[in-house]
């Protein structure tokens, strides 16, 4: 019956990272068609090549996996693969984050992961009635002078773009590295979001909060090491988009049982259910969902709640928001 809840009930996704999509069918499919040499013979050793043990391994694999991404239908075979999971399990909406750097860097230029893009999201929106909106992603381990010069690139599509984020190697990359960035991009009328307290503390959560003014949290299920960071979350409801399935792949919990993120929910945070990286975590966003369940046990009460705050935490309109929040609370 709960399965059947979490199968059927609206939902929006808000921290999925597009290259982390890359099945490893397709992967082998454009590595062919673009005579990319990979040092995988087959789809099972690429999946066995999944068995990371921490963040710097997996982003290793993740930044070789990108580099078959070449040209336009590259990426929106990428992106409809996607919003295709998405029509499976029932998201409605999702805010999709994506890593120009990593292209950029191979020589990709912006308007050819653009297009690409565009084109999957006008058709999702057009088919499969899904919305979507684009958070570009700054790479944390690379400097804020490198940040800018991608900002600078983005301007020609910002019509694309909805948000801003700040992803890649935690440890060690303090949020307020990229102050000026953010605030750059605040201007520019955009939203802003941050990894933080994954692999980082909870002092990375509040700088993201401090440093760089943003309006959601990624991660931040370390917040439990500073009380009254927990207490500030809670009386802002301040949204954190968290991912069980990537927490576990990569050690922040040793198992489902010990995620902390029913009791904050329990708490009155508006902490919410996302795939992260689906291809190399081992599930899409529903598969989160039955994992918690298995583990924690979710009440009715809990699923719907989590659905409702994946739409109070997006970036869609308040009346979007009203629409999606009145049809799970029929359920």
């Amino acid at each position: 019956m709960k399965n059947s809840l979490i199968q059927n009930i609206p939902k929006a996704e808000l921290h999925l990272h597009i290259e982390g999509s890359l099945e490893p069918a397709l992967m082998m499919q454009l590595a062919k068609k673009h005579n990319v040499p990979l040092p995988y013979n087959s789809i099972e050793q690429i999946q066995a090549a999944y068995n990371f043990d921490n963040l710097q391994s997996f982003l290793d694999l993740y930044y070789l996996g990108a580099a078959v991404l070449q040209d336009e239908d590259d990426f929106y075979q990428l992106m409809i693969a996607y919003f295709k999971k998405c029509q499976e399990d029932n998201i409605k909406h999702c805010e999709i984050m994506f890593d120009p750097q990593t292209h950029t860097h191979r020589n990709i230029p912006f308007k050819v992961f653009m297009n690409g893009f565009k084109k999957a999201m006008n058709e999702a929106q057009e088919t499969m009635g899904i919305s979507s909106q684009l958070i570009m992603c700054f790479l944390r381990h690379l400097d804020e002078d490198d940040a800018i010069k991608t900002l600078e690139q983005a301007k020609p599509f910002l019509n694309m773009i909805s948000t801003v984020g700040l992803d890649s190697s935690e440890a060690g990359n303090p949020p307020e590295k990229f102050q000026t960035v953010f605030k750059q991009a605040k201007t520019l009328g955009l939203n802003c979001v941050a990894h933080a307290g994954e692999e980082g503390p909870a002092e990375y959560i509040w700088s993201a909060l401090n440093d760089l003014n943003v309006q959601r949290i990624d991660h931040g299920v370390r917040c439990v090491e500073d009380e009254i960071l927990v207490e500030h979350l809670i009386n802002t409801q301040m949204p954190l988009t968290v991912c069980p399935l990537s927490n576990i792949k990569l050690c922040v919990f040793d198992n489902m049982q010990q995620h902390n993120i029913i009791s904050l929910l329990n708490k009155g945070m508006c902490v919410t259910v996302n795939a992260d990286d689906p291809s190399y975590f081992g599930g899409y966003l529903n598969d989160n969902f039955y994992a918690l369940d298995e583990a924690l046990c979710l009440s009715d009460e809990q699923i719907k709640q989590l659905a409702i705050n994946s739409f109070n935490a997006s970036f869609l309109s308040d009346a979007d928001k009203s629409k999606w929040i009145r049809k799970i609370q029929q359920f």
